[in-house]
């Protein structure tokens, strides 16, 4: 047996998404990390061990321009590329490289940390230390840091040094939750096993085993969906534990939960009621996905109230999206659906405070034990947003070790640092503008070689049949004077359209009513039916333009997207087996998008835009909020564009980050629930180089690059860079007719 003392800045305990996001950020600013994880994969729940779709702000698609970005987003655009089939090991890769790219991240698998040195009183602990062993390697270590981010799902670590937790259900009275039981109870989520079958192409015969349970005497064929081809995910409701201690009996749930499994193939394989003849089982987890145990106590508990409002706190790091995802405690035997959903408009916002213990001064935690009631933590558990509050308590860890200082006067004294900090790292922030003062760019005049001045969609492919309302999303800056859809009209008809307002800026749902309109029209095909609307709007926003249910009328549909546009349609309901889920009414499951994304309905308005100008580069926002907020040339029909940067006086550009559009709208998934036609976003410029004046007036080429499929871009270059103009020159994207550029930043 070997003793080992590892001293490093920080100290990651847990390896899932929150783990990994946590460590590659505070790695990135220059700390030296340890990464400690008890599995010999990283990812957590997503790895190929147990096989959880990574799910996160988009809700599936329900929540719009809402795909992270960030450390997260980063490993979504590459398993895109990479692993377009959805492999559950080439995902481990995925996430192990994130991880080895890092020269300041030491990495240690297979080591279950299980000791922690903590001292002080009850209201004020520090770690000292915590220790762990390395199965298989008889080492036992010592891990000695200034900062420790607890982010092992189950909060062992930051029990083990005293700090203040909560398990199980508030009552509703005590955050005036309307979701919470009336008394509380220690009842949690349940956890989850998987298993993916496989068609062996020739008769495969299944015999039962013995502790197998009979299905049939159960309700589960008929509270539960079962289909022979469903894989992974699909059986997300095989859950069970959630009135036990889904940490103390997990062997237990474990167990049950195989049991379970081996039925349901049983009634699959031998019921007669499925065609599986040649199906077999090809993978079946063995490692229980949990969903919930302890909750830490920060400085703030976030709660149902803040997710529904969407409170926009001083102090926020980070968003989520995913409902409010709650589920019978019985699990898998419950004679209710299998889960119940609450979504808010759009994404909310998640405090720092709720990032960092109340009690350790040197503890912050990211993850699902972050500081959040039982209800607040049905959204915020999935992963991505898991990931990207690692992101933020990462960069928080950062600071602390950075100025000597706690989490929670980084807080009191270094928001604007921290956000700041966030926002040049991409990180999934909604809101926050860049105030930089060392980015030279925010001191530059702009130009660009074109920049699309009119929202014009007139690319028709299809029509769509208004047999109920359909919707538009478009930005309006500075004012709407009318607009004109193209249509077909079967027969006379009043063909009404409402104008509506979104609400807050990250919402994509009709909210306030600004104005309607009426026209009488005549049959005939390919129509350009105008509508006197108008709108002057006092800030920068996005329109959504309902076009009611009309008998006859049908809108076309372009072959091609348009940035910062989209269609919808409105369904009364939507469509949900019961069985599985209960979702209310709610105006984000009305107005959906499926089958209309990157073809959205062609219209056009007359009067120019400023949503795609050249400034747009310099207005500090990284990602649709109230409007696209990026850059977009014309087409370039084989020409380059570029845009160009001009300043009064010599600068020196040692290093020039590019943000470009990956279209935070498509919604990525790493296991591929759902896939995209594509393996890189066609609207990321793919070819591009960097070019300063030099002192004769000739342009020269600092930095070329080709094939880019990646979003955010740092090109360090030489030194002695000192010039009064720099442009940006796009030769050609991955399939988009336009060029598309979201930030500029520059630094010495």
């Amino acid at each position: 047996m070997r003793l080992e003392t590892i001293k490093t800045d920080i100290a990651v305990i847990g390896g899932g998404l929150a783990g990994v996001c946590a460590a590659v950020a505070a790695a990135r600013l220059g700390h030296a990390v340890a990464l400690v994880n008890n599995r010999p994969v990283l990812g957590g729940n997503s790895s190929s061990e147990v096989r959880v779709w990574v799910c996160g702000a988009t809700g599936h698609g329900t929540h719009r321009f809402a795909r992270e970005t960030g450390i997260m987003g980063e490993m979504f655009v590459e398993n895109q590329y990479m692993n377009p089939e959805g492999n559950p090991y080439y995902w481990d890769l995925v996430v192990h490289e994130t991880v080895k790219k890092e020269k300041n991240i030491q990495l240690f698998l297979n080591t279950d940390v299980h000791e922690v040195e903590a001292e002080g009183d009850a209201d004020d602990r520090v770690i000292r230390s915590v220790t762990g062993w390395m199965m298989g390697s008889e080492r036992r270590i010592r891990f000695e840091s200034k900062t420790y981010v607890d982010c092992t799902g189950d909060g062992l670590v930051g029990f083990l040094a005293g700090a203040k937790y909560r398990l199980g259900r508030e009552a509703r009275a005590e955050f005036n939750e309307d979701w919470a039981p009336e008394v509380p109870d220690d009842i949690t989520l349940g956890s989850t096993l998987l298993f993916y079958t496989k068609d062996a192409g020739k008769p495969v015969k299944y015999v039962k085993p013995s502790f197998a349970i009979d299905i049939t005497e159960t309700s589960i064929p008929l509270r539960r969906v079962i289909r022979s081809g469903d894989n992974g995910c699909a059986y997300w409701w095989i859950e069970w534990g959630g009135e036990m201690d889904t940490v103390h009996d997990n062997e237990r749930i474990r167990d049950e939960l195989w049991a379970v499994i081996y039925g349901i193939w049983d009634y699959i394989k031998n019921s007669g009621s499925f065609d599986s003849e040649q199906m077999t089982l090809e993978w079946v987890g063995t490692v229980p996905g949990k969903r919930e145990y302890r909750r830490f106590v920060g400085d703030y508990i976030l709660n149902q109230n803040d997710i529904i409002a969407q409170e926009p706190f001083e102090d926020r790091v980070a968003y989520g999206g995913w409902s409010i995802d709650l589920h019978p405690p019985q699990g898998v035997y419950s004679q209710e659906s299998g889960s119940k959903h609450l979504h808010a408009d759009g994404n909310y916002h998640i405090p720092f405070r709720s990032l960092y213990s109340i009690n350790v001064r040197n503890m912050l935690m990211a993850g699902r034990d972050i500081s959040a009631t039982h209800v607040a933590f049905g959204t915020t558990r999935v992963m991505a947003t898991c990931a990207v509050i690692g992101e933020a308590a990462g960069t928080g860890a950062a600071l602390t070790v950075l100025h000597g200082i706690s989490p929670r006067e980084v807080y009191q004294n270094h928001l604007e640092e921290l956000q700041q900090t966030l926002l040049r790292q991409d990180a999934s922030v909604l809101g926050i503008r860049n105030e930089d003062k060392s980015d030279l760019a925010r001191g530059a005049r702009v130009s660009a070689s074109s920049s699309t001045q009119f929202l014009s969609i007139e690319h028709p492919m299809k029509t769509e049949a208004a047999d109920e309302d359909l919707g538009i999303l478009f930005p309006v800056e500075p004012s709407l004077d009318g607009i004109e859809l193209l249509l077909d009209i079967e027969s006379p008809a009043s063909v009404t359209v409402e104008l509506y307002a979104t609400g807050e800026p990250q919402n994509y749902v009709p909210h306030e009513l600004v104005s309607s309109c009426t026209v009488e029209t005549a049959p005939g095909k390919d129509q350009w039916v105008r509508f006197d609307l108008e709108w002057h709007p006092d800030h920068v926003q996005n329109a959504f333009l309902v076009i009611k249910a009309a008998d006859g009328v049908f809108l076309h549909r372009s072959s091609l997207p348009f940035t910062g546009v989209l269609g919808f349609r409105k369904g009364n309901q939507p469509i949900v087996d019961p069985r599985l889920e209960d979702q209310p009414d709610q105006p984000v499951l009305q107005w959906r998008t499926e089958k209309l994304d990157r073809h959205p309905f062609c219209f056009r308005i007359n009067t120019p835009t400023t949503a795609y100008s050249e400034m747009k580069v310099l207005n500090g926002l990284v990602r649709p909020y109230g409007g696209p907020n990026l850059w977009r040339s014309e087409p370039l029909e084989g020409e380059e564009a570029w845009m160009e940067l001009c300043w009064e006086r010599d600068v020196s550009v040692g290093e020039v980050h590019l943000t470009w559009n990956d279209d935070v709208n498509e919604d990525l998934i790493n296991l591929h629930h759902h896939r995209t036609l594509f393996d890189v976003i066609p609207e990321l410029v793919k070819d591009y180089r960097i070019e300063l004046m030099g002192a004769d007036g000739a342009w020269v080429i600092v930095h070329r690059e080709r094939d880019n499929r990646k979003r955010k871009r740092v090109h360090r270059l030489e030194t002695g860079n000192d010039t009064k103009r720099m442009r940006i020159v796009m030769e050609s994207t991955n399939g988009s007719p336009c060029a598309e550029l979201i930030e500029i930043r520059v630094y010495e």
